[in-house]
């Protein structure tokens, strides 16, 4: 299944399937299976991340998971399987993409499109690949076929999930009573993720200011 082609509808009833088997859980199990979700996702696993993410934001809102444990552990997690991802590209190159597991999450013309845009975009692209569903994992392997500095991967797409990874659960976790908002404007990370990050940052501010304010009023 091609998660580019997931209809907002299939996309809401994968999410309530996932909270649903993840609240039979406690303690470290709920951390390790979202770990593991992000860490197939990053390998090109046809799973949306974002949906994901949201799922660790709702966890937390509910109480069953610590905000500041769920946004660690899926940055780990998305940084692990982009970072495998980029390795195999770098020691095994294009030879690997023979293999009919590797052609089916990687198609030879999916990388060429993709090596092209690299050399017309050059490292932004790796940046840019965060928001891009269906393209990451190809992105990711291309560069470390194209030989990009290891060091260099990791800052640009390491920037990228230090913006969506907190900014989508820490949304969620503030945000859990108007939780389909939260998922329209989520949505919109994969056509503007600045944009959106931005505005819910406005969200959260004007929530604050408005909960300090009728504080305020109270003890006066």
């Amino acid at each position: 299944m091609n998660i580019e082609w997931l209809t907002p509808w299939e996309k809401r009833r994968q999410m309530d399937t996932l909270v649903d088997f993840l609240l039979n859980f406690y303690g470290p199990m709920p951390y390790v299976i979202v770990f593991g979700i992000l860490l197939a996702c990053g390998l090109g696993v046809p799973i949306p991340e974002d949906i994901t993410l949201v799922v660790g934001g709702i966890l937390s809102y509910y109480g069953l998971c610590d905000l500041w444990t769920m946004i660690a552990v899926c940055f780990a997690g998305v940084m692990l399987g982009d970072a495998i991802v980029f390795l195999l590209g770098a020691k095994f190159g294009r030879a690997l993409t023979k293999k009919w597991l590797f052609h089916k999450l990687l198609p030879d013309e999916r990388l060429d499109v993709v090596q092209g845009k690299f050399k017309q975009y050059g490292n932004k692209l790796i940046f840019a690949a965060r928001f891009m569903p269906g393209l990451r994992a190809p992105i990711f392997f291309s560069a470390g076929v194209l030989h990009l500095p290891f060091r260099v991967f990791l800052l640009f797409d390491g920037l990228a999930a230090l913006l969506s990874v907190p900014a989508i659960i820490a949304s969620v976790y503030y945000f859990g009573d108007e939780i389909e908002h939260v998922v329209r404007v989520i949505k919109s990370l994969e056509h503007g993720i600045l944009v959106a990050i931005l505005g819910i940052a406005l969200l959260m501010l004007a929530k604050w200011y408005r909960n300090h304010r009728n504080s305020t009023r109270n003890r006066a």
